[in-house]
């Protein structure tokens, strides 16, 4: 079995809240996530997972160790009772490689929720230091890419 972890883009108000109250595995990750987090955002984090609001939840400083911890709750509460040997491989996207890193046994849930509060608190600095944004493209034609970028690039801002 190949566990794929997922990245900052997967956040959305009441992830979670589901294996929290049904497994214990899965509440003992958010415990411990609100208690190493502490109110860093103004409430905990579980808080902020399970009741939003939405634009709190976006910030990059908040959406990575809150995607880090849904994913290591929901792995808890699927597998916790499942031989280790029966997973081949973890992987992840982009921030998803902590937690897949984590999962496979690389650094403690601690460890790894501190980094990607790093990471998240670097990355959300970054952002506000300069006039940025980011598109998803997602099923668009190629030809309509091209023309989005020659529009963007018009201004020297791609």
């Amino acid at each position: 079995m190949i566990i794929l972890c997922p990245g900052q883009g997967a956040q959305s108000v009441g992830m979670g809240r589901a294996w929290f109250e049904k497994s214990p595995d899965a509440a003992r990750t958010f415990g411990a996530a609100d208690e190493l987090i502490g109110d860093r955002f103004g409430r905990r984090l579980s808080e902020i997972c399970f009741g939003g609001p939405q634009d709190t939840l976006d910030r990059t400083d908040v959406a990575q160790p809150a995607i880090y911890t849904v994913t290591v709750a929901c792995f808890q509460a699927l597998y916790s009772d499942t031989d280790p040997k029966q997973f081949t491989a973890f992987a992840g996207l982009s921030l998803g490689e902590y937690s897949a890193l984590h999962l496979a046994g690389a650094f403690s849930f601690a460890d790894g929720l501190e980094l990607v509060a790093l990471r998240g608190q670097a990355m959300q600095e970054a952002a506000e230091a300069a006039d940025t944004s980011m598109v998803a493209v997602i099923g668009a034609e190629e030809d309509a890419v091209r023309a989005l970028c020659n529009d963007a690039a018009a201004d020297e801002h791609l």
